[in-house]
């Protein structure tokens, strides 16, 4: 047989690895028509530190951690009139004891006051968030403890913010108000009374509102 095969390369092949080019980063082009998401609206609040040393007097009924009960005594002097008048010049004037009585007057403490609040869309949360951020942050105040106050007082009786109120928690300190506001809520009247009076939030309420709204 013949081979034709003359020569033959025996020494080992090894493969040789070449260098892949680099492979660098480059910076993307803007995305055309990108626009910044628009930050959430938020209703207008003003709100207001009152100081015990205010002597704010509360008439009604009010939670007793809301206020300064302070027993002073009264003196009561009588204003003479007619006859009585009479009796002060003449020989034998008539002899007059000065009354004293004692009374207990409620001083508010220190707390928040909402003294404005308005959406800029109705009925849609923004109010009740703006209330919650307030509550939270009266939380957390050591002064004013979680008391926060406002005023019901409508400019027009379609604006009243009684019944708002009434439904994050606020009472008001005139219990005949309160009835009135439940009426409402059970009867789901669709006019709501322009009620005026003061308004707090009662320490039991303060955690509901804070998670008014959530789904648990």
């Amino acid at each position: 047989m013949i081979n034709n095969i003359t020569t033959m390369d025996l020494r080992p092949k090894v493969a040789v690895a070449k260098a892949a080019p680099s492979v660098t980063s480059l910076s993307m082009p803007p995305i055309l028509g990108f626009k910044t998401p628009q930050i959430k609206e938020k209703a207008t609040i003003r709100v207001k530190k009152i100081k015990r040393g205010d002597n704010i007097v509360i008439p009604g009924e009010i939670d007793d951690d809301y206020v300064d009960i302070v027993e002073e005594t009264v003196e009561y002097q009588p204003n003479y009139t007619g006859s009585d008048t009479a009796n002060l010049f003449s020989s034998t004037p008539l002899l007059f004891t000065p009354r004293t009585y004692k009374r207990q007057t409620k001083y508010l403490k220190n707390c928040y006051i909402i003294d404005y609040i308005q959406s800029p869309k109705p009925k849609s949360g923004l109010g009740t968030e703006a209330i919650k951020q307030l509550a939270e942050k009266a939380m957390f105040d050591s002064r004013a403890e979680g008391r926060i106050v406002t005023f019901s007082a409508p400019i027009m009786r379609e604006a009243s913010p009684a019944l708002f109120f009434y439904k994050l928690g606020f009472r008001f300190t005139d219990p005949e108000s309160n009835k009135v506001m439940e009426e409402c809520l059970i009867k789901n009247m669709p006019d709501i009374p322009a009620q005026i009076g003061m308004m707090y939030l009662p320490k039991n309420r303060l955690h509901k509102l804070l998670h008014y709204g959530e789904l648990f």
